[in-house]
């Protein structure tokens, strides 16, 4: 498990724009179950999260059309959430970073971090406002 200190400031890069840090399974589930769409993005202390996901994520949020609710939970740290994410991403195998878009509560859009690595954040961003442009 990683140390709060290396993991707050990371986090807060998604909680400071709007993102709910969803810290327990039962919260994964509510919030997943819920109606309409939910981006959660598993985050996480590689470069990948800090230069492409994070950053790319942000900006996608400049799109007209967005998720009605914004998630996140850390890979290394919310381990309860972070589990109970990736059950609901089943059968895709565990992928930090990875994306996820849901609406009513099933899976329709889904990045693993090989999609992730090595792009640019406007390439991340551009992709994930074309899922929010057909899903929300």
């Amino acid at each position: 498990m990683y140390p709060a200190q290396l993991v707050i400031p990371m986090k807060q890069e998604l909680t400071h724009v709007g993102f709910e840090d969803l810290i327990s399974a039962d919260q994964v589930d509510k919030t997943i179950k819920s109606k309409g769409t939910v981006l959660v993005v598993i985050n996480s202390v590689c470069g990948c999260a800090a230069g492409t996901a994070r950053p790319g994520v942000r900006l996608s949020l400049e799109n007209e059309k967005k998720p009605n609710r914004l998630t996140t939970v850390f890979a290394g740290f919310d381990m309860e959430s972070t589990e109970q994410v990736r059950k609901h991403l089943l059968p895709y195998p565990p992928s930090s970073p990875s994306i996820a878009l849901f609406k009513d509560g099933k899976l329709v859009y889904f990045l693993e971090r090989h999609q992730i690595q090595g792009q640019a954040a406007e390439m991340l961003a551009q992709k994930l406002t074309l899922a929010y442009d057909t899903y929300c």
